[in-house]
This record gives C-alpha cells, sequence and structure tokens, in this order.
C-alpha cells in the first residue's frame, strides 16, 4: 500500500492513527538492506497491542542488529478491513507500509483466546495463506508466542512454529537461525521452507506442529542479562494503559490454583532496585509520561518494593509523576506502600479476594484472609484511596449460596469501611466466571454453563442493591467461548474460520461478539462445544500435555 492510497483510505475510518505510524522512539530502517525483516503482529486493536509489554520488549531487541528489520501490525477495525477489501489492498505494517507477505517472519503474539479470528483476518489481509500447509517458500514464517501459546491446538493448523515461554532470548536464536539459511538455492521453494522449520525445531523452547513430539518453556534467567526499551514507542492516541512501564518481576510467589500465569511464570525472579531506578529515570526522560507502573503478577512482593516506591515517588514528586502497583495482594499492601503510592494525587486500588468465603479461598489456594483484605483497604482509604477495585470469579470449584453471599457481604463491609473515611467513596465488584487453564491444579475441573453464570450473576446484582458499589460482570457467552478454546484441541481450527467466515470478528469486545456466528459455526462443523466444558478424568490424555513448562503437576 503507497502512501497516497493509505491517505485515501484514512479519513474514511475511525481513529486514522491506528495505522499511520511514525510514533515518537519509533524504528525506521531501509527495506531493502535489512537481511532479515520481521513483522510483530498483535492481533487486536492498536490500543491494545500497544498497551502490550512483549511486543516493545521484542521491537526493541529485534531492531538493535544493523542487518535485522522490525516493524509492527495489529488487526484493523472492520471499517478499514473493508476499506483494504473494497480497495483491494494489503494490511501493512506501520513502519514501511509493506504487506506482510514480504517479510521473512511474522509473528503473533496469542494474548487472549477471543482474538483468534483476528488471526485469520490478518493472514489473508496480508496476502498469506491460513494454512501453514498452503504456504510456499515465498511466504513468510508464522510464529506464534505468549499465553496461549501454551495450549496452541487450536490454532496449530494457522503457524509454522510456536515459542514456548519467555523470547528475549530464544528470538536472536531464530534469527541468526534464519539468517544462516537464507542463502538456499533459488528453485526450491518447498525443500527450503522445510529445511527452515526443521533447523527452528532444534532451538529450546520451539514447538513446530506436526514435527516436535514435546516442547519444553524457555526461561530468562537473569532478568538484568535481557535488553529492555528504554525508549518505547509513544502512541499518538490514548491505548489502554497509557503510561510508562516497567517490569520489575516475573513469576509469582503465591500458588492460586487458577492462575495460569501464575504457574507458567515460575520461578520468581526480580530487577533490583538499582536497575528499576535507572530505567525510570531514562524511560520517563525518553517518553514524557506523567505516570510510571510498576508491574509484575505481584507488585507488592517485590521484595524492594518499599523502598522502590518511597525512593520513586520522592524523585518524582516535584513533576507530579504518579507512581502506580497494578497487581497488589493486601497481605503484602501496608500503610507506608499505600502512602507512597498516593504521594502525588490519591488512586484507586485494585484487589482480588476472588473468593467471597475463607473457605473457598482456602480451596483455590488464595492466601489471603479476610483480616488481611480489610486492613490492606484501611490503608489504602487512610492515605486517600477513594476507590476499590475488587475481582472474584464465579463457577470455583466447590462454590455454594453462601460463597456467592459472601461476596455481597465482604464488599458492602469495604464500602463501610471506606465512608468511615470520606462519605465519597466507590466500590467496583468485577464478576469473571472461573474458566479451567491448561498448566494449572484446576486444568482438569469443570466449567459452569452459561445459564448457570448468568443466574450466579443475576443472584449477586439482587443481593448488591447498594449506593456506592457498582456490579460489573464479563459476559456469559464470551467466558463460555474463552473456555472452550483455553481448553480446545485441535479440530476447534475449523470452527474458528467458519466463525470468521460469518462474520466473526473482535470477539473480546462485547459490541462486536456475536453468540450465534459462533453457534452456528459450531453447528455447522458438528462439534458439541459443551464437551470442552466439562470434567476431565485424571487418567485422560489432555491436549497440552507435551508442553512441559518446568513445574510439576500438583
Amino acid at each position: 500500500m503507497t502512501q497516497d492510497q493509505l491517505a485515501q483510505i484514512l479519513p474514511l475510518v475511525q481513529k486514522p492513527a491506528r495505522y499511520i505510524g511514525n510514533e515518537l522512539n519509533s524504528i525506521h530502517k531501509d527495506w531493502d538492506k535489512a537481511a532479515i525483516k520481521v513483522a510483530l503482529a498483535y492481533p487486536d486493536l492498536y490500543e491494545i497491542g500497544m498497551s502490550n509489554l512483549g511486543i516493545q520488549i521484542l521491537y526493541h531487541i529485534l531492531n538493535q542488529p544493523e542487518d535485522v528489520l522490525c516493524e509492527r501490525v495489529f488487526a484493523p477495525w472492520p471499517d478499514m478491513e473493508g476499506q483494504l477489501t473494497t480497495n483491494d489492498l494489503r494490511l501493512t505494517t506501520l513502519e514501511s507500509q509493506k504487506p506482510l507477505n514480504q517479510c521473512d517472519l511474522l509473528g503473533i503474539s496469542l494474548g487472549h483466546e477471543l482474538t483468534y479470528t483476528n488471526i485469520i483476518t490478518m493472514l489473508k489481509l496480508g496476502g498469506i495463506p491460513v494454512h501453514a500447509k498452503d504456504r510456499t517458500d515465498k511466504d513468510p514464517l508464522v510464529m506464534g508466542g505468549g499465553p496461549c501459546a501454551y495450549s496452541p491446538e487450536p490454532v496449530a493448523d494457522f503457524f509454522d512454529f510456536f515459542v514456548i515461554g519467555e523470547a528475549e532470548e530464544v528470538i536472536v536464536e531464530i534469527v541468526d537461525c534464519l539468517r544462516k539459511l537464507k542463502a538456499v538455492p533459488a528453485g526450491r521453494q518447498v525443500e527450503s521452507r522445510k529445511l527452515k522449520v526443521r533447523e527452528l525445531a532444534k532451538i529450546p523452547g520451539i514447538y513446530v506442529p506436526g514435527h516436535s513430539d514435546k516442547a519444553t518453556k524457555r526461561l530468562i534467567r537473569d532478568l538484568s542479562s535481557v535488553p529492555y526499551p528504554l525508549s518505547p514507542i509513544v502512541p499518538f492516541i490514548e491505548t489502554v494503559h497509557d503510561r510508562a512501564v516497567i517490569e520489575i518481576m516475573r513469576g509469582c510467589p503465591w500458588g492460586c490454583k487458577f492462575c495460569q500465569a501464575g504457574w507458567t511464570s515460575r520461578p520468581v525472579r526480580h530487577r533490583d532496585k538499582e536497575t528499576i531506578c535507572n530505567y525510570a529515570d531514562a524511560i520517563l526522560k525518553n517518553t514524557g509520561y506523567e505516570e510510571l507502573s510498576l508491574v509484575s503478577l505481584s507488585s507488592s512482593d517485590h521484595p524492594q518494593i518499599a523502598e522502590i516506591a518511597k525512593t520513586l515517588a520522592c524523585k518524582y514528586e516535584k513533576a507530579r509523576i504518579n507512581i502506580s502497583l497494578p497487581s497488589m495482594r493486601t497481605n503484602t499492601f501496608t500503610l507506608q506502600l499505600a502512602k507512597e503510592i498516593t504521594r502525588v494525587r490519591p488512586s484507586g486500588v485494585t484487589l482480588a479476594p476472588e473468593a467471597g468465603t475463607q473457605r473457598l479461598r482456602d480451596v483455590i489456594g488464595k492466601n489471603m484472609t479476610e483480616e488481611h483484605i480489610l486492613e490492606g483497604v484501611r490503608s489504602a482509604f487512610a492515605e486517600g484511596a477513594s476507590s476499590i477495585k475488587l475481582y472474584f470469579m464465579l463457577g470455583l470449584p466447590t462454590e455454594t449460596e453462601e460463597d456467592l453471599l459472601g461476596i455481597c457481604r465482604l464488599s458492602k463491609e469495604i464500602l463501610a469501611l471506606g465512608k468511615s473515611f470520606s462519605k465519597r467513596i466507590n466500590i467496583s465488584v468485577n464478576l469473571a466466571t472461573f474458566i479451567p487453564k491448561p498448566h494449572t491444579p484446576f486444568e482438569r475441573e469443570q466449567q459452569i454453563s452459561i445459564a448457570e453464570t448468568l443466574q450466579k450473576q443475576q443472584f449477586i446484582k439482587d443481593n448488591l442493591k447498594v449506593r456506592g458499589i457498582e456490579v460489573r460482570w464479563h459476559g456469559a457467552e464470551a467466558s463460555f467461548l474463552e473456555g472452550v478454546f483455553a481448553r480446545g484441541d485441535k479440530q476447534l481450527s475449523k470452527v474458528i474460520e467458519k466463525a470468521w467466515d460469518l462474520g466473526a470478528r473482535f470477539d473480546a469486545w462485547s459490541e462486536q461478539f456475536k453468540v450465534d456466528l459462533w453457534q452456528k459455526a459450531f453447528a455447522d462443523c458438528g462439534i458439541d462445544p459443551n464437551q470442552y466444558l466439562r470434567e476431565r478424568d485424571k487418567n485422560q490424555p489432555l491436549p497440552w500435555d507435551y508442553i512441559n513448562t518446568g513445574v510439576p503437576k500438583v
């Protein structure tokens, strides 16, 4: 797509800045001089993809060698897809406006099961055959990675290979491999492609569908040993996470039995205080952000978090730069920590009790007592926090009506506690459906039906009609579909394609999700989706058993 063609269609779509590139800190190289051309894709909107730290990290790493060019591409919203289709134009990268099929490698981040139809969109619009078996050496290799790669069977037909685990080191090895094989003689396209895949399969952490018998997670032992983007790209438009970000820790010290990220990211590794503070100075200088987020699965568990928060809060207080900790546990959230992160301006606090009673929290491995919860929110309220977001799950194993009432009781108690500090207190109760995820102790548990989810949501709403408490919930049908694909097998790829043919796009977006299209897709393919939500027998093989996370089964 030329600049003139792009200029003609941009006035016809929402938020043209999603598609123009040229943001602060974006990297532009000479396309014709690059030996290896990589496109990093996120199968969702620009605003979502640009909030993904993994994309920023890999973009930074891949663009370090002079002979490697790495650019970005995101899923086009339906209006842009329509313009590309109507005008017979290809989906292109942001930096050079080059079609995806001109790259050597297309890396697609698999962050959520409800982005799978967008993968089809991007491949088709990019001029790449949807099925790996139909590609020749003229087509890019298509690589998958991210959380959903731990259970890749539902989308395995669309990918040449997957990266299992953390990619900072393995992506360099992949590029080195492709660089060495680039000189395969012309006229041997199919043989050359097969050779590339065979060689890639030898790299630890790579899974090649139909070729590899198993794959073991790649792990970064020392976080300080890998590059980190100190000049991240600053989008032109507001993104979901519109702030500077420093990953302070990987892994989680807790053992919540439902949390896939907690189990697959073990062991716990930290960045030290000096490194974090140095990163903060550089990133804030190079971006101009007014908020700095210290991210991990459980940021308040970093052994130096109190010192780090105090140092950064004091340093940036005059510049009015806010420090935020998006992932906290109340049993490690102290009054001092609350004081430091609210130093610039009071902010909301997000907590995830997950269950309403101590009995059920013990069942799911959530090592958080009610005393911890109340003490944590008391600390937050005491330092000026005016809003609390609470996250709970519905349909957890052994859940009873008493547990649901416990959600209501605990939420009311937190509201009352807040009112003792200020009259302007808001509590947001967020209800998600429990989805048994692969590689967790609950991977064989049953998921409740759509009807059961709706019933439980209504029960909470009926019992939490309290001023000052807002109840929000995930769509029951979308959670159902997520559960199907989370524990799905290879036959689901035809359902994804069928749903795409019927018009399914951006299924994670409530305004775009159309459950009737999926119902028809399953019916047309002769597949009962309910079978994927059933409890799995302890001796039954699972579709993801060949993936080794390095964590023993519980």
